[in-house]
Parts: structure tokens; C-alpha cells; sequence
């Protein structure tokens, strides 16, 4: 029989980002970041005033910080403990929106936290490569972890008997962040996650139709 599959995302699931990514703005853009505040773009500003940035120069900046400021990154507390136990009866793939150029580091990045698995990466929505690793893998049960209610969505769409995670690792964001509605459940904590994860592989049967579901955990520490 098939092994269960785990597809987690990377950034605000895995390590921590976007914190390091407002102190880099800080220190090489003279721009501020208000995590909480809005669209992505919306939450960087020019010190100098000016207009608000475009989609176009937030993803510039983003394409300056990965991957030459991928070593400011840190680990979410638990998420290696967590991959290490669940990988004993699981295959793991971090599917993670990143350019391919990007894909080796984040290979050597996430090693240096003791986190060796396949790293895929992705550029739009997660369903298509979702759905393709799961026909790869020919998986009996399969559970998919992201920070973005985009890609639950997407999932939801190609994949609709993936269970489906809803992870916002970063505290200063969660709070401002909703329950992804197609997600089947939202839990910001790993040691909490990683139990909700197996009770999936050990049921071995496919994921229910969603609703919007509740904040079961936001514990770090």
C-alpha cells in the first residue's frame, strides 16, 4: 500500500519571513512594513513619501530578497520536530512559490535546519502541481499545508480529496489573517498541527466536501 503524502508549503508554514523580510526593507530600502496592514504591497512604504508601490516593484523586492537574503530566515518552532516524526510513515514535498533559480537554496536552506525532503517550485496557483505530485505518488491519503487561502482554493478546485491546512505560523500576522474557507481546518501551531496531520494518515480516506472552519490553535513557543 502507498504511503500517506504531506505537501507543505515553505515561507510563514516552515520558516519564518516575512519579520525578516520588514528588517531587510528597513535596512537596505529605507522602507517600512506594517505586517498586519492589507495586500502585500500595501504594507511596504517609502520613507521618502511618494506613491504607494506597484505589484510590479513589491515583486522586485521580493526577487532581490530570495535568495540572497534567504540566511536571515529563521525556523517556525516545531516544524522540524513535527516533519521528522511524520516522515516515519509519510513522504514529504515542500511545494513553495518561489523561482526555479531559487529552488537549490531553498534545498540548502532548509538542510541547515535539519529539513531534507523534495523542494518543488511554483509559480501561480498550487492545484496544478498539487494534483500532479499526487498522481506521481499514487499517495492513499494525502494533506496539504499553506499560509495562503489562494492555494487552498486552488487545491480545493484541481485536488478537491486533498485535506487541506491552513497555517499561519508568523504571530504578529495570524491574528489578522482569516480562516482560509477552503481549508478544512486552520491551526498556527506545529506540535498542534502535526497530530491533526496524522489523524488524516491514519484514517486513510479521502477529504470532505469544506466549509469555513475555526482558529484551532495559535500557540507558539
Amino acid at each position: 500500500m502507498s504511503r500517506p503524502l504531506l505537501i507543505t508549503d515553505c515561507d510563514e508554514v516552515l520558516l519564518h519571513m516575512v519579520r525578516h523580510f520588514g528588517t531587510w526593507l528597513d535596512e537596505a530600502k529605507d522602507m517600512d512594513f506594517a505586517i498586519q496592514h492589507g495586500a502585500f504591497e500595501q504594507r511596504i512604504r517609502r520613507r521618502s513619501g511618494g506613491d504607494p508601490l506597484s505589484q510590479d516593484e513589491m515583486w522586485g523586492l521580493l526577487d532581490e530578497f530570495f535568495p540572497a537574503e534567504m540566511d536571515r530566515q529563521t525556523l517556525v518552532p516545531h516544524a522540524a520536530d513535527a516533519l521528522a516524526a511524520l516522515a516515519e510513515r509519510a513522504d514529504i514535498v515542500v511545494l513553495t512559490n518561489l523561482h526555479d533559480v531559487c529552488r537549490q537554496p531553498r534545498i540548502e536552506q532548509l538542510a541547515r535546519f535539519g529539513i531534507e525532503h523534495r523542494v518543488e517550485c511554483n509559480q501561480g496557483g498550487k492545484g496544478p502541481p498539487v494534483a500532479r505530485l499526487v498522481a506521481e505518488f499514487g499517495a492513499s491519503v494525502t494533506v496539504f499545508v499553506d499560509d495562503l487561502a489562494v492555494h487552498h482554493e486552488s487545491v480545493a478546485r484541481h485536488s478537491p480529496d486533498v485535506h487541506r491546512l491552513h497555517m499561519v505560523s508568523e504571530p504578529d500576522l495570524a491574528p489578522s489573517v482569516p480562516a482560509a474557507p477552503h481549508a478544512h481546518a486552520r491551526i498556527d501551531d506545529w506540535r498542534a498541527a502535526r497530530a491533526w496531520i496524522s489523524d488524516r494518515f491514519e484514517a486513510g480516506v479521502a477529504a470532505p466536501p469544506t466549509t469555513p472552519s475555526p482558529i484551532l490553535s495559535g500557540v507558539e513557543a
